[in-house]
């Protein structure tokens, strides 16, 4: 995969009149770039890729991961600072183009690369031109693998969700239900949670990311649990909320709510639309039935190496929604001193329409 990634990201630099890519990613930036374009999962190295030429440079830690992982590319040991082999590594580079993630790269770390190319014969200094997403609009569409990767993760998800839920009880902590399901994650072959688990028991579940307690579960109380789990790079990302009890009117109402501009969104989202336009379809349902102002976050995000990625899909967003792309739908209501509702499932354009990927039961009642 990672050759067909090279050349994408090739033919999009002669668009925008790059001679080349430096990915810059000490361990302090995000690797994600670097490793959809090599493989490599390592904490530290720098990739250039040019018309001609893929080089990775990394440090001995990762010498021996890096021919493993990255067959395709040219490995440069890296010993020492930048003044020690990055002129090795820009070497034919005089007078070139070469891009940089303005977004992923401190300004310390920008400062000593130009350094150093300042040291260098004018003949032979690159200019550095700041680019923005370059790499990002490869990753909006998902390769069928990509997509595969994504639902592998999703069923982990999926059985993780629905074996704590069936076991949750009033007593239990909002810690305790995080811990049994990174458990379960970590027991059934995903490699991590995606990012800490959200609980949020009764009016505690009013905050969208409400982080997990030493507060013990009551009956009579919604739950909100937010999940996801890493594997082989990819994510994936889970919303449901439950009843410990027999759910009340107020619950089953806000629930309804929340379900049905779920659903309208899943059945109405079209290739063409943007996200602003997806993200509507959800905002009027639950702003018709009086809980606009409840509903404040964005219906998802795009998903994938990354827990939030391209596309947005948000009431401010112009991003396009087009076929192979994997994005949550997650509308939710959250009412101060009473609770929140939200649910959440992944879906990918197929055909122009969106496919559910993520099939957790969803209104679990705790059988007290």
């Amino acid at each position: 995969m990672t050759a067909q990634r090279i050349e994408r990201l090739r033919r999009k630099l002669v668009e925008h009149k790059l001679d080349a890519l430096f990915v810059i990613s000490p361990e302090t930036a995000s690797p994600t770039n670097r490793r959809y374009l090599s493989g490599f999962t390592g904490t530290s190295a720098y990739l250039l890729i040019t018309a001609d030429d893929v080089v990775l440079a990394t440090d001995s830690r990762y010498w021996e991961q890096a021919e493993r992982q990255a067959p395709e590319c040219r490995i440069l040991r890296a010993i020492g600072g930048f003044d020690k082999w990055l002129p090795e590594l820009l070497a034919g580079q005089g007078g070139k183009r070469i891009a940089f993630e303005g977004a992923h790269i401190t300004y310390q770390t920008h400062r000593a690369i130009r350094k150093e190319i300042q040291k260098l014969p004018e003949s032979e200094r690159p200019k550095l031109v700041a680019t923005v997403n370059l790499v990002e609009g490869l990753r909006l569409i998902k390769e069928p693998e990509e997509i595969a990767a994504i639902q592998a993760a999703i069923d982990i998800g999926d059985a993780a969700f629905a074996a704590v839920a069936e076991r949750i009880e009033p007593g239990w902590t909002e810690k305790q239900v995080a811990w049994e399901i990174e458990k379960y994650v970590r027991e059934h072959g995903g490699d991590a949670v995606s990012f800490p688990t959200i609980v949020g028991g009764g009016p505690w579940g009013a905050m969208a990311h409400a982080f997990p307690r030493d507060e013990a579960l009551k009956k009579g109380e919604g739950v909100v649990i937010d999940m996801g789990v890493t594997l082989d790079g990819y994510n994936s990302d889970l919303t449901r909320t439950i009843f410990l009890g027999e759910p009340d009117d107020t619950f089953k109402k806000v629930y309804d709510i929340v379900f049905a501009a779920q659903q309208t969104a899943i059945e109405l989202v079209e290739e063409g639309m943007t996200g602003e336009d997806a993200h509507m379809l959800a905002h009027n349902v639950i702003d018709e039935a009086g809980y606009g102002d409840n509903f404040g976050h964005g219906l998802g995000h795009g998903i994938g190496m990354q827990v939030h990625e391209g596309p947005r899909v948000a009431k401010t967003s112009k991003d396009k929604l087009r076929d192979g792309m994997v994005f949550t739908i997650e509308p939710g209501i959250y009412l101060t001193e009473w609770g929140g509702v939200r649910i959440e499932d992944i879906v990918v354009m197929e055909e122009g329409k969106a496919r559910v990927m993520s099939h957790a039961p969803k209104l679990i009642t705790a059988n007290l």
